[in-house]
């Protein structure tokens, strides 16, 4: 084994990019490290000892086996002076078992030393964080094939508190399995948001108990293409486990064809020259019964989901079918709208309303065209950038204006390319735009997204993994972190480290990971490891 491994070092030293070894992603706010390299113990424990803390005893579940070593390689037979025999994990406040939140504080201190090494964090998601963190330091030293580290002293805390990703299952049906396997890679890349865009015009895959015919007429399948109730406590509770937000999103009222399956007189009628109806549009915004049924179905959302953030989308939506038929001019003109732009802003503000008086309080955010149509929105909305065309300008038109605005305009990985294009991601500065440091204070956080029209069980793992991982050092990291070329032996290096844990990410450029060999195993079949 160990003739193999110099051989396979000595033919990437010709032709591969180098990778490193011990090194966490997203880069630490602060490091030290040294050359101290210290083993770990057969005995290693992590401890917490105050009173018992399921997110904590989890997460130590879930590490250890990393930590102490997958397949031949091993934990050090042998107790010495450079031993590292336990990690002591102190929380300031003590545990919370709650689901995270946008006030979390993720912040931890970690030093590495032979004997006791410390984790200490303020709050139990800063914990998460320096387990995530300690796993990640620990390599195979090459002679010995046994799991050690540098001694190391680190004081971390994201850039900013929203660092989302967008999943969208309604273009293809993913599994839980699938879910369940990004969100192990989120909490790897520190992602702490989950954004669920969990319906759209293709499909209603959510199985409500309110309005049924929603998922059994809109979904691809009622039986095997949903998630229900169950389902979706499961994806909730798996993410609280890692620190991770569960956002959902309804989008309305465009993007909405899939509503209609089950309940036609929720669409905008559309006409043809003769008259006739031709095709359907946004939801109806003429009628009380549409913005009745959004509440009852928003309050069935509200009581599922625990997170005080809904998003409610508000984009593309199409003038076209308002414009094919004569009463809905006649019904801007009788309720002095204007245009079109105000019909749509006469639904968005009904609709932020309902919101606003759901039994749990919850802050909204739409897409950027709600802003850009001068629709009147409360300015406790947050408007989610996403045009890459002038993006800058937006944020700076937004925040001059006193909102909140996050970003995902350049972070489109459904927009895939040859060749690495995780750089193009890693490259953008969030706050590159124009604004005084009143406007950059309203910069909520960054997001990633992977849209569905080309991804399924089969592939979204693989296209998604590592180049969100990109995203996610940009949205944690300090701004001074640009240096790509380290980024790029830092990124292979995790690359390995999601393969080794069964996440099948895709590879960067030529080379080899061991643990490919250890996952797929000769016969070339792919195996998950799971350690929850």
């Amino acid at each position: 084994m160990l003739a193999l491994l110099i051989i396979a070092a000595s033919i990437c030293g010709c032709f591969c990019t180098p990778q490193t070894i011990g090194e966490i992603w997203p880069k630490p706010q602060q490091q030290t490290k040294t050359d101290q390299v210290l083993s770990i113990s057969t005995s290693f424990q992590m401890i917490y000892e105050g009173s018992y803390c399921e997110i904590i005893e989890k997460s130590i579940q879930r590490h250890y086996p990393y930590i102490m070593g997958l397949n031949q390689y091993s934990a050090s037979r042998k107790d010495d002076s450079n031993t590292v025999k336990s990690l002591q994990i102190v929380l300031g406040s003590g545990c919370s078992d709650d689901y995270p939140s946008s006030k979390m504080d993720e912040s931890y201190y970690l030093y590495v030393n032979a004997g006791t090494s410390t984790l200490k964090s303020p709050e139990v998601w800063g914990a998460l964080r320096g387990i995530e963190s300690f796993s990640q330091l620990l390599y195979t030293d090459s002679n010995t094939l046994t799991r050690v580290m540098n001694k190391t002293s680190i004081s971390d805390f994201p850039r900013f508190s929203f660092r989302g990703f967008l999943v969208d299952t309604s273009r293809h049906y993913l599994s839980l399995d699938t879910i369940k396997m990004h969100i192990d890679a989120m909490e790897m890349s520190k992602f702490n948001v989950f954004h669920w865009h969990i319906v759209d015009d293709q499909s209603f895959p959510f199985q409500s108990q309110v309005y049924p015919d929603l998922s059994f007429k809109g979904s691809y399948n009622p039986y095997t293409h949903i998630y229900t109730y169950s389902d979706v406590i499961e994806v909730l509770e798996y993410s609280r486990l890692r620190g991770i937000r569960v956002v959902p999103e309804f989008d309305t009222p465009g993007h909405t064809l899939s509503w209609g399956a089950g309940y036609p007189y929720l669409l905008s009628q559309c006409v043809d020259s003769d008259g006739n109806v031709s095709f359907t549009g946004p939801l109806e915004p003429r009628y009380q019964s549409t913005y009745d049924f959004v509440q009852t179905l928003f309050t069935e959302v509200n009581s599922l989901f625990p997170d005080e953030t809904f998003f409610l989308g508000g984009d593309e939506v199409a003038y076209n079918c308002w414009e094919s038929n004569s009463v809905y001019k006649d019904f801007i003109d009788a309720n002095n709208l204007g245009d079109y732009a105000g019909l749509e802003s006469y639904y968005v503000q009904k609709l932020l309303q309902l919101v606003d008086n759901l039994p749990k309080k919850r802050q909204s955010i739409v897409w950027q065209e709600v802003f850009d149509n001068g629709l009147n929105i409360s300015k406790t909305a947050v408007v989610n950038v996403w045009k890459s065309g002038g993006y800058k300008d937006e944020l700076s038109a937004i925040t001059e204006q006193g909102y909140d605005v996050m970003l995902s305009a350049p972070w489109y990985l459904n927009y895939i390319s040859y060749g690495e294009d995780w750089k193009n991601y890693y490259e953008v500065e969030p706050l590159d735009f124009n604004g005084t440091e009143s406007q950059k204070a309203h910069f909520a956080g960054c997001e990633a997204c992977m849209w569905g029209e080309y991804v399924d069980d089969t592939n979204f793992i693989s296209r998604t993994w590592p180049r969100a991982s990109a995203v996610a050092e940009r949205a944690w990291s300090s701004e001074d972190t640009t240096d790509i070329d380290d980024a790029e032996a830092r990124l292979g290096e995790l690359r390995c480290k999601l393969v080794e844990r069964g996440i099948p990410a895709e590879p960067l450029n030529p080379g080899f990971c061991q643990h490919e060999w250890d996952s797929y195993g000769s016969s070339g079949s792919y195996r998950r490891k799971n350690w929850d």
